[in-house]
């Protein structure tokens, strides 16, 4: 197996060390740092190092190194630590990932940043401990062969020699067979075996390889935890030990393996891997791997397609035998085997679209830096709390909610927040609270960002609106004015700064949440604090919706979005100038789409009063579609028409239906748009002879 298979789990896992690293960075007290997340700090340092030395990720290895070493003087008390040298590391980590970012590119690190953050590291050693930092010696053509610093110079020095060309013992414990084979085959690859022999509790390898302990360990942690292996060197003629392994035929092997006691390459490796002392101790619990494996999105996503055409077959099937006239008693048998077939069906789909759904604190686990770096800048006081961690989203979703989650975080902290004085002096706290929160809700999971600002204020937003000539309303609800920040171009900012004020981002903002089926609500009050709810279904893959009819076919509305439905009366319906008519609902009047005209539907009623009008909520607004039929309600496997054909106007998706035919799942706020881009280009919509006895709108 070549060394290469493992590139993955490496970027996979350093990815992850370097989450870590800037958590514990972004949560550590300068005044009185905390022991345990300094050690959590160097260690992900130590292991991200010794990885790309074994794959000869040399800029990585050496940026790692001195970042490193740096880390080592802190946990020690020798330096001393500042805000502004946090911000150095928290830089370093950044140059790291995008280091990272490039090999797993397979392309060249950005040579400037590396050298700057070397340079500016450096430098930070000399003016704090009055020393140059030690570079690691890494061979220009070899890097891999490198041996790995160490904490300390006189180890890195018994590292470089054991690297010329040292006799290691490697014992694996308590390794399944399958992954062992598979560890002696990789432990080949980086040196001569020697010899091998053990049991699955304790599997003895003498390796001689010019790579360093912490290298290897690299390489083997890719396979199994680290407290399942211990590497120890070992000198040319070895000790006798009755807890050796037996003797083999090979002359250097005669005597049992005793690691050599003052070795000091057994006490870097012991230094390196703190968990391994506690192996001496306590019995070894099983591999870690047996509770969690890493599987690609792909599969999922190819599993969780298979389970939607189960279910869509499944639905045929259903309502093939409901369609049998012969109710005998076999064919009840049959009904009853379809009914436990549709719950383990069901129960299938839930187990594998839980496969897909990770806790949103994978999304504000960015956020500590982003109000770090943005309060910095903007020179304001910012506590960032989070809640309903723990809820979960799908991973798509996921995805796509972060960026205009970022745009809404550095929104409240430029425009909501007010500065530390002002605060102060209206009788705030100097430091502003901001708040981002996620629970579930029905269908739903509601995402809230929070702060306890200025709020918006409202004739301010109306005025600029005017500015801007859009065409506004006194009349307006409070809900209607606050939606004009997401209006294009529109920005309250007095002056354009490098976090806002040049008007873009809100208006994608609420185009990404409309894209994934989500829509955006705000409340403000003006000196309290503006709270923006973003409402997302929990999966784009299954779909709650209502099933009805026009004409003859059937489409599917999303349940979310449906709010009630009526039979309209002849004088609840008013026609409005041209084509269009409203619906007096609750004294509220709401647009009137027939969908039968829209979609230019044959063979639908055309009469309004005969049809039955559903009320759903598409961007804030409520319409009244008028439809022939409710069919019920169902949950439908989403099929995406763009990858299939192509973008279709008003409708948002496709789906299987149990009878084997496609149905379109409608696009509320498209719907609208395709009404009014209809009438605009001068195709009448409404054409019928029924607008005669309705009566003229009432004054609004």
């Amino acid at each position: 197996m070549d060394i290469a298979d493992f590139f993955d789990t490496f970027f996979e896992e350093a990815e992850e060390l370097l989450s870590d690293m800037e958590q514990h960075l972004l949560e550590l007290d300068v005044d009185d740092p905390d022991s345990e997340q300094l050690n959590a700090i160097f260690r992900a340092a130590h292991s991200i190092k010794g990885g790309a030395g074994t794959f000869g990720f040399v800029v990585l290895q050496k940026t790692t190194h001195i970042l490193e070493n740096l880390l080592d003087y802190a946990r020690k008390g020798e330096l001393t630590l500042r805000a502004d040298l946090v911000d150095t590391f928290l830089e370093a980590k950044d140059i790291m990932h995008e280091q990272l970012d490039a090999y797993r590119s397979e392309e060249e690190p950005n040579q400037e940043a590396f050298e700057r953050i070397c340079q500016t590291l450096q430098q930070i050693a000399l003016d704090e401990i009055g020393q140059q930092l030690d570079g690691p010696a890494i061979p220009a053509a070899e890097p891999k062969a490198a041996p790995a610093a160490s904490e300390n110079s006189a180890e890195a020095s018994s590292s470089e020699e054991q690297g010329a060309d040292g006799l290691l013992l490697v014992a694996l414990l308590n390794v399944v067979d399958k992954d062992r084979i598979l560890l002696v085959e990789e432990l080949e690859q980086l040196g001569e075996v020697q010899s091998q022999s053990g049991d699955a509790k304790r599997y003895e390898v003498i390796l001689k390889s010019s790579d360093s302990a912490d290298d290897i360990e690299a390489v083997m942690c890719f396979i199994i935890e680290p407290d399942q292996i211990e590497i120890t060197a070992v000198e040319g003629v070895v000790a006798e030990s009755s807890n050796s392994a037996p003797a083999t035929a090979e002359p250097e092997a005669s005597a049992p393996v005793v690691p050599a006691p003052q070795a000091p390459a057994e006490k870097t490796a012991s230094k390196a891997s703190p968990a391994k002392a506690a192996t001496k101790e306590k019995p070894k619990k099983a591999a870690a791997e047996s509770s969690s494996i890493r599987v690609s999105v792909d599969k999922v996503d190819q599993i969780i397609n298979l389970v939607g055409e189960l279910i869509i077959t499944q639905s045929m099937l259903d309502q093939t035998v409901s369609d049998l006239e012969d109710q005998s008693v076999g064919n009840s048998s049959l009904q009853n085997g379809m009914s436990l077939l549709q719950r383990n069906a069901r129960d299938l789909q839930e187990a594998v679209m839980s496969i897909r759904m990770i806790p949103m604190e994978f999304v504000f686990s960015r956020f500590p830096r982003v109000v770090r770096d943005t309060a910095g800048k903007l020179g304001k006081e910012i506590e960032l709390v989070t809640e309903g961690k723990s809820t979960e989203l799908d991973k798509s979703l996921v995805e796509r909610i972060t960026d205009p989650l970022t745009h809404l975080v550095r929104n409240s902290l430029d425009h909501g927040v007010e500065m530390p004085d002002v605060r102060e002096a209206i009788g705030k706290p100097r430091v502003g609270k901001l708040t981002l929160s996620a629970r579930h809700q029905g269908g739903n999971i509601l995402i809230e960002v929070r702060d306890d600002g200025a709020g918006m204020d409202r004739d301010r937003l109306l005025t600029k609106a005017r500015e801007n000539g859009i065409n506004v309303s006194d009349a307006m609800s409070d809900e209607e004015v606050f939606q004009l920040i997401f209006a294009p171009g529109f920005s309250t900012a007095k002056e354009v700064t490098d976090v806002s004020g040049r008007g873009v981002g809100m208006d994608v903002v609420k185009r990404n949440i409309q894209s994934m089926g989500g829509r955006v609500e705000i409340q403000s009050k003006l000196g309290e604090g503006t709270n923006t709810r973003i409402v997302l279904p929990l999966t784009l893959a299954i779909l709650d919706g209502m099933s009805i009819k026009v004409g003859g076919e059937t489409f599917i509305l999303p349940l979310s979005t449906v709010l009630e439905s009526l039979q309209p009366s002849k004088d609840d319906m008013y026609a409005m100038a041209g084509d269009d008519v409203v619906i007096k609902v609750r004294d509220e009047y709401l647009p009137v789409i027939a969908i039968h005209e829209v979609l230019d539907v044959e063979n639908a009623i055309t009469d309004p009063t005969k049809s039955i009008a559903v009320i759903v909520q598409g961007e804030g607004r409520r319409y009244a579609m008028l439809v022939d039929e409710l069919i019920g309600q169902q949950q439908v496997v989403v099929k995406n028409l763009e990858d299939n054909y192509r973008k279709v106007p008003g409708i948002s998706a496709a789906t299987i239906l149990g009878d084997g035919s496609v149905a379109l799942i409608l696009d509320i706020t498209g719907l609208h748009r395709l009404s009014r881009y209809k009438k605009e280009a001068g195709k009448k919509v409404v054409n019928n002879q029924n607008l005669s006895f309705f009566k003229e709108a009432e004054p609004l």
